[in-house]
């Protein structure tokens, strides 16, 4: 249907009205459109289950989520170098379906084991922590991997141009995932959810199909270095550790994804306490929390059709990365101040819009300027094991400071915003300096 709906490419045709409102060339239509489509699909099935997983955390105990958390960390671990080892031996076009395939199988066996038990009146605590663990790694796995992916197929140009509007479908799905939550939990029950996400899950495969064929139309059969090569990327399969390691760039990209996590997860177990003694039962606990997603997205999708691309082209990436860090600071000095559950809802809220709105996007245009090999196994080991790391410094750092109260935790967390800003504009220069020099520039 998008491809009956879009013109084939023309890069010399003008651009339409809406082309021109934002930012598209006539011969990206048909990418972006597919992109969109694939990022509303992984984010939709994300965002209809993340609202059981906060369910799952407050039923299992909110004492215990530095446990979940812990036990994500180490999944993690075991994991990441499983897909460096897949990446380093499989064409992009063979692995990154069998990704979403393998996520899919999880979600319906999650499904199978929460209808069994519920049908026969068992106690499901610990197939929701198991589901906690599992939904924590499938998200930024399955996010990973997307814009791994589009930073492949995307010049750098492009992706400064296009990110936002691309993230816009993510943020689409990110609105109709929580806003389907909250009107199916309760006539069909939580469990019920799964089959719905997975079959959009399965929908992203034939997205990627789409795109990997207009990759092959754009490259004119040289498309050695694309994603419908059918080369591997090589290397070994801790090869995403030792480029971070070895790269100031990539180093300071990961510290910041600590920060971010370590004052998210603050924020996170905030609400969790406050969420769990507000309201009692599973189901309203559930769409509670599909409420506040749905008007994050809200937000975060104006944010990247009418901001980003034009903020960007203003005032640069360096600027747009510490609008979070400076936003964290203010939010969590009147936190400090006033310790109360409209607070932490706001900041929470704001928080969470702003980072999916523009800083999210910003820091996904840091791995243009980045070998392919990074793209894939260095950006997935910081947005997997090392930013789930930070979620477990978060939480056990928030569980040892607890008689410290919000107040006290709050003041905790302000010079670690401070450090964050600085980090993002050191991250623009040097974003700058790589693009200048063409680092990972694909080729057209």
């Amino acid at each position: 249907m998008i491809d009956e709906m879009i013109a084939p490419p023309d890069k010399n045709a003008e651009p339409t009205p809406i082309g021109r409102f934002l930012g598209l060339e006539k011969h990206e239509y048909r990418a972006v459109a597919w992109s969109f489509v694939y990022f509303f699909c992984v984010l939709s099935a994300y965002y209809i289950l993340r609202s059981v997983r906060e369910t799952m955390a407050v039923e299992g105990g909110v004492h215990n989520i530095p446990w979940l958390f812990s036990g994500t960390f180490v999944v993690m671990l075991l994991v990441t170098p499983i897909f460096g080892w897949v990446a380093s031996r499989f064409p992009r076009k063979s692995f990154l379906p069998a990704v979403y395939y393998f996520f899919v199988a999880n979600i319906l066996l999650f499904w199978a084991g929460f209808t069994y038990a519920i049908e026969n009146d068992f106690d499901f605590i610990w197939i929701g922590r198991a589901f906690f663990v599992w939904l924590s790694v499938f998200n930024l796995f399955v996010v990973s991997v997307f814009w791994s992916f589009m930073a492949d197929i995307f010049t750098h140009e492009q992706g400064r141009r296009l990110f936002g509007v691309i993230t816009a479908g993510g943020s689409v799905g990110a609105l109709l995932g929580p806003l389907a939550t909250s009107a199916l939990v309760v006539p069909i029950g939580f469990h019920n959810l799964l089959p719905i996400s997975a079959a959009l899950l399965l929908f992203s495969v034939f997205c990627i199909a789409k795109l990997r064929q207009w990759v092959e139309t754009r490259s004119g059969g040289e498309i050695a270095e694309s994603v419908a090569s059918a080369k591997p990327l090589g290397g070994n399969a801790f090869g995403g550790i030792s480029h971070v390691a070895k790269s100031k760039y990539l180093s300071a990209i990961a510290v910041a994804s600590i920060i971010a996590s370590l004052m998210g997860t603050a924020l996170y177990m905030f609400m969790a306490e406050l969420v769990g003694d507000a309201f009692a039962s599973t189901d309203e606990r559930t769409r509670i929390f599909a409420l506040i997603d749905a008007a994050t997205s809200t937000l975060a999708m104006i944010a990247q059709l009418l901001v980003v691309r034009r903020f960007i082209g203003r005032f640069g990436i360096g600027i747009t990365l510490t609008l979070l860090p400076l936003i964290s600071l203010v939010g969590f000095a009147l936190l400090a101040v006033n310790p109360a559950f409209a607070v932490v809802a706001v900041l929470q809220l704001v928080r969470r819009s702003l980072g999916f709105g523009l800083t999210k996007p910003t820091n996904d245009m840091l791995y243009s300027v980045v070998i392919p090999e990074e793209k894939y196994k260095a950006k997935n080991f910081i947005e997997t094991a090392v930013y789930r790391g930070g979620d477990l410094i978060g939480t056990w750092s928030v569980r040892l400071l607890s008689g410290l109260g919000i107040s006290g935790i709050s003041l905790v967390m302000l010079p670690f915003a401070i450090l964050w800003a600085l980090i993002g504009l050191w991250l623009g220069r040097d974003y700058l300096r790589r693009d200048k020099l063409g680092v990972g520039e694909p080729k057209p």
